[in-house]
């Protein structure tokens, strides 16, 4: 049973005149703890990353940047066949640039979160979740990164000393290994469905599978992201069965819940 946990979506998702999703970061950020802004390869734009963070620092939400594959038109879900140190270059520039606009902000960067297929590339290949540590902990070795569990990313990162935070995917399905089912289309999900499905997790640790099973999940931060179909709906019915079950909203560096 868990007292206090991290609450994260993925943000900042449009590009120039364009958005993602209902069009609602800002309603967002107000219920979330941690906050992904993409970088601007999937999507993303300077300016977007500019009033994103500005939104997160006024919330008091944990800014995170959130690279992913150069790839705005398949919105960074295709995989790229390219080497783990051109992946990392681009990693270290998206990064570099989102953690700027935090400092001129006055702001820390919280995390790393790779983002859509990137994400699942580093669930997997081990000299690539090698090279990230190993490159966040030259920029800097007090940055959390985000990964489920049952990940290769997650062992590489306690074995070499990366604080890392686990997530659970309330919008997502999961298999019998405990890795989420990647999409690259979601429909429109019932949110009381999502907030018992999250609740269940964070009270009972377990969660059905798409083989109609219970496995045993362990996670410090649950995910639903801001481009899913509904997702302030489904983002406002989750937060709300947590707090009524005594569970808090909080950051994982936070000492005082939100």
């Amino acid at each position: 049973m868990k007292n206090t946990i991290d609450l994260n979506s993925d943000m900042g998702e449009g590009f120039g005149s364009w958005s993602m999703g209902e069009g609602t970061d800002e309603a967002i950020m107000g219920l979330i703890s941690s906050a992904n802004i993409a970088t601007g390869f999937h999507a993303g734009d300077p300016n977007i990353m500019q009033r994103m963070v500005a939104s997160a620092g006024q919330h008091s939400v944990g800014i995170g940047a959130h690279p992913g594959f150069r790839d705005l038109v398949g919105f960074g879900r295709r995989d790229i066949k390219a080497s783990s140190s051109e992946l990392l270059n681009d990693i270290v520039y998206q990064t570099g640039a989102l953690r700027e606009f935090a400092r001129w902000q006055g702001l820390p960067l919280h995390h790393v979160k790779l983002h859509g297929a990137l994400y699942m590339r580093a669930a997997i290949d081990e000299e690539f979740s090698i090279a990230l540590v190993k490159a966040l902990q030259a920029i800097d070795p007090t940055v959390y990164l985000y990964c489920m569990e049952a990940s290769v990313t997650y062992k590489v990162a306690k074995e070499l000393g990366q604080p890392v935070v686990r997530e659970f995917y309330g919008d997502r399905n999961y298999d019998k290994t405990g890795s989420i089912v990647f999409t690259r289309q979601v429909g429109k999900l019932d949110p009381a469905s999502v907030a018992t499905r999250v609740l269940r997790a964070c009270q009972e640790g377990v969660v059905k599978t798409v083989d109609d099973e219970d496995i045993a999940i362990a996670f410090d931060s649950i995910c639903i992201h801001s481009d899913t179909p509904g997702a302030l709906a489904l983002i406002e019915a989750t937060r709300s069965a947590l707090i009524s079950n005594g569970i808090q909203i909080a950051s994982v560096s936070e000492a005082a819940p939100r």
